[in-house]
């Protein structure tokens, strides 16, 4: 066998990831602890006393709709394939 033969069998050594996925992946990540950080908040120290901010349209609507935003955008930065061509 040549030596030729030998390199077109080796396998490339290529990251699974390019940095256009990496961008992606940390732009989720963003959204999601800005959503977990929007969720904090709102108790009481005293458990006899009830605090009703616990159930503000930040905390209720907001906040969860980012962390699934964030979560969207983590699959697509998975799924994304920073090689196939644009028509």
């Amino acid at each position: 066998m040549s030596k030729k033969n030998k390199k077109e069998k080796e396998p490339s050594k290529e990251f699974v990831f390019q940095r256009k996925n990496y961008l992606f992946l940390f732009i989720g990540l963003a959204f999601i602890a800005l959503g977990f950080i929007l969720m904090s908040g709102g108790g009481s120290d005293d458990p006899n006393v009830f605090n009703p901010d616990i159930y503000s349209f930040r905390r209720i609507r907001l906040a969860p709709t980012l962390v699934l935003v964030g979560l969207g955008i983590q699959v697509y930065a998975i799924l994304l394939n920073p090689h196939k061509k644009k028509k």
